[in-house]
């Protein structure tokens, strides 16, 4: 009985420091849901999506449109007067910061996970 005492609670213990690790360093990568935003609304907040590289990705004159997916699978154009940051083309997971309109998320910054 106290071997059983002994292996258990480091167990235990190593499954709550495990779980709290989880929760903790996975929150990040959630993707976020375009029906949380109000298109009505235009203020800035931010959502986590998945580039959709597939898209076309246009760049010119200052002005940037893509294509992103959200935990749903609600695809949606991105658009916003702002230059790609390093590392984009390459990345699967990004947070953009801004609102939702009749035509498209229009972003105010991109944050590369």
């Amino acid at each position: 009985m106290k071997h059983l005492q002994k292996t258990i609670l480091p167990l235990l213990l190593g499954l709550v420091i495990f779980l709290i690790y989880k929760i903790y360093f996975s929150a990040g990568q959630t993707l976020g849901s375009f029906s949380d935003f109000d298109p009505n609304n235009s203020a800035v907040k931010p959502i986590t999506v998945k580039v959709l590289h597939e898209k076309e990705i246009n760049q010119q004159s200052g002005a940037v449109t893509f294509y992103v997916e959200d935990r749903n699978g609600q695809v949606v154009m991105v658009s916003g007067e702002l230059t790609l940051p390093e590392g984009f083309r390459s990345a699967q997971i990004i947070t953009l910061k801004g609102h939702l309109s009749q035509g498209g998320f229009h972003t105010h910054e991109i944050v590369i996970e």
